[in-house]
């Protein structure tokens, strides 16, 4: 039992964490932030397993994260109102051709990564972009100034 308590402590610590640590996909991120989710890996184990390597007690610690994930995502699905407490919102970080830094600054996003995100979805400029939204899971959606898109932000429209 002690074990599905420290991996339910820890569950809600790691949640807590990645939601503090913003929105990036894992083709996103540096080398540097790969070792680091890799080291916190180890660290969570050695926090929730302690000194049981049982198989008991490695299966308990991974059901008890299974289950907690399986649980909010229920959440999210049966209340609307706290899937964006959850899961994130979309944020708009590029509207009628203008980079919106505030916008840009609360997710710790540079104006060199969206240029980036642009060229990869064939954009040159950032006048040729309507919208560019930051997606709940990290990929930036574009809506050309042609009305054209690309990248289609999955039902979410521009909003904010």
């Amino acid at each position: 039992m002690d074990i599905v308590l420290r991996a339910t402590a820890m569950f809600f610590i790691l949640y807590g964490l990645l939601r503090l640590l913003g929105k990036r996909e894992l083709g996103q991120m540096t080398p540097f932030e790969v070792v680091v989710l890799v080291v916190m890996g180890d660290l969570i184990q050695q926090g929730i397993t302690h000194n049981d390597f049982s198989l008991t007690g490695a299966t308990l610690a991974i059901v008890t994260f299974a289950f907690w994930g399986l649980v909010l995502g229920w959440l999210a699905y049966l209340f609307p109102r706290l899937k964006t407490a959850l899961e994130g919102a979309p944020r708009v970080i590029v509207r009628h051709g203008e980079l919106l830094e505030d916008n840009l600054r609360r997710d710790r996003m540079t104006r060199a990564e969206v240029e980036s995100e642009m060229r990869l979805a064939g954009i040159a400029r950032m006048t040729d972009v309507e919208w560019a939204i930051l997606e709940p899971q990290g990929k930036i959606s574009f809506i050309r100034r042609d009305g054209g898109e690309v990248n289609p932000p999955d039902g979410e429209g521009p909003a904010g």
